[in-house]
C-alpha cells in the first residue's frame, strides 16, 4: 500500500507564491510518472503538470511559464512551485503518481487547498 501526503496549500493574494509538496511512503516500487491535478468548484478535475521519470515535464497551456513541477526520486517526492498565481488557479490541487511496470498502478493524494484571492 502507498500513501502521499501532500502539503504547501493556502491562502494568498493574486501574484503571489506557494509551493505544494508530496511525499510517498509505503509499498513503493517503481514510481514512474508523478504528477498534480486540480479541481475547481463546479469543474472536472484537469491536469496541471506532470513529470516522468526520466524528468520530462508536461503543463497544461494555462500555467505554462508561471508553474514549475520538480521530483527527488530519493526521496520519493514531487513539487509544484506556484508563481504569479490568478484567481483562477483556485482549486483543491491532488498528487497523482502512477508505479510500474510491470503492473501500472495509480495513487492519489487527498488534496490539498490553494485559493487565491483578487
Amino acid at each position: 500500500q502507498l500513501q502521499l501526503v501532500e502539503s504547501g496549500g493556502g491562502l494568498v493574494q493574486a501574484g503571489g507564491s506557494l509551493r505544494l509538496s508530496c511525499a510517498a511512503s509505503g509499498s513503493i516500487f517503481s514510481i514512474n510518472v508523478m504528477g498534480w491535478y486540480r479541481q475547481a468548484p463546479g469543474k472536472q478535475r484537469e491536469l496541471v503538470a506532470v513529470i516522468s521519470s526520466g524528468g520530462s515535464t508536461n503543463y497544461a497551456d494555462s500555467v505554462k511559464g508561471r508553474f514549475t513541477i520538480s521530483r527527488d526520486n530519493a526521496k520519493n517526492a514531487v513539487y509544484l512551485e506556484m508563481n504569479s498565481l490568478k484567481p483562477e488557479d483556485t482549486a483543491v490541487y491532488y498528487c497523482h503518481i502512477v508505479m510500474g511496470p510491470p503492473r501500472f498502478l495509480n495513487y492519489w493524494g487527498q488534496g490539498t487547498q490553494v485559493t487565491v484571492s483578487s
